[in-house]
């Protein structure tokens, strides 16, 4: 993965006490990205093909997270392929390894930030024929800005062998162009911290907004309002912050990398970096299939699997991602299913 010289600040006095060996600690990190790369393969492709399975299911809001899956799928395809070849230089597979990730990357923060304005727009703003008839402009942003970016990237020489000074193993920023630092915000930094304001700042105004139309549901008492509350406020919550904590460990290591420090190669730190980077795929599956009432109980159908249970008859879990729910029938705050 490393050549002996490109690791020469690795901090083994922070590894643990039974690890001393710079082969051993290569090791461990690559063990550890590629299985994450897998979960996240499996979990995307559940995703998809629950999707394409079931009719019932197919939401707006569930599409666009199939288009996410589909960035997460070729993005975890992209890191395994980078880990397990073990790059020691800036060489032709290098950089195409490094085009597909950078324009899965930055596709993959689009779609997430989609995910979130689309509720913005469906639940505060109540705009259903706005959030119906950008579906082709959100595919030309969140497909065409990246492809743009990585054709510069790739004619420009910005793309290649990072030394794993950035990344975990994979190709990223070519370390020796001049304009580097150009390419590392472009390849997915600006992006990624747009992403740290944006989604926690409209997933806020969302529940707020939400918090103040359960007053208006004079028919339901306060444990009702509680408990329907807690269910929405589950994945409204997760979402954003399943993504901070997964991607900030390749943001500390950037800034580790600016100030030239030698933490910036800490095992710890590069394991934290590979996972984080490479695991969005199966988190989104465990959002948005295992945690989704409707998708769940289906795939228990599927395996016949007896330590799955049904909700009980009449809960309606509050779910916009695969079928119709108690905010729809009251307010017409979220999608139904059948009105795709």
């Amino acid at each position: 993965m490393w050549h002996g010289e490109t690791l020469p600040s690795l901090q083994v006095d922070l590894l643990p006490p039974n690890i001393t060996d710079r082969a051993e600690v290569i090791t461990i990190v690559q063990t550890v990205t590629i299985v994450s790369c897998i979960l996240s393969i499996v979990g995307s492709l559940l995703i998809i093909i629950t999707y394409i399975a079931w009719t019932d299911i197919r939401t707006r809001a569930r599409q666009i997270v199939v288009f996410l899956s589909i960035a997460d799928l070729l993005s975890a395809v992209g890191y395994l392929y980078g880990t397990a070849r073990k790059f020691n230089e800036n060489s032709w597979d290098c950089v195409a390894q490094s085009a597909v990730t950078t324009f899965a990357n930055v596709s993959s923060f689009f779609w997430t930030c989609s995910i979130a304005v689309y509720i913005y727009l469906l639940i505060v703003q109540q705009q259903r024929q706005i959030t119906r008839s950008c579906m082709i402009s959100l595919h030309v942003v969140n497909w065409g800005v990246p492809a743009i970016i990585v054709a510069a990237g790739v004619l420009l020489g910005g793309l290649g062998w990072d030394r794993s000074f950035i990344s975990v193993g994979w190709c990223w920023v070519n370390l020796d162009n001049s304009y580097f630092l150009l390419w590392t915000l472009l390849g997915g930094k600006i992006w990624e911290f747009s992403a740290y304001i944006l989604l926690p700042a409209l997933y806020i105004i969302v529940k707020k907004h939400m918090y103040t139309q359960t007053h208006r549901f004079s028919d339901l008492t306060l444990s009702d309002r509680h408990a329907l509350m807690t269910r929405v406020d589950l994945k409204l919550t997760l979402i954003p912050v399943i993504f901070i904590f997964l991607r900030v460990w390749s943001t500390v290591r950037y800034v580790l990398y600016l100030v030239d420090s030698p933490y910036k190669t800490n095992v710890v730190l590069m394991c934290l970096h590979g996972v984080g980077n490479t695991l969005q795929g199966a988190a989104n599956c465990i959002l948005f299939c295992f945690l989704t009432r409707k998708v769940r109980e289906r795939l228990c159908d599927v395996c016949s699997s007896k330590c799955c249970q049904r909700a009980a008859p009449g809960y309606r879990e509050a779910d916009m991602w695969g079928e119709q729910d108690i905010w729809h029938e009251r307010s017409g705050l979220m999608e139904a299913s059948n009105s795709q």
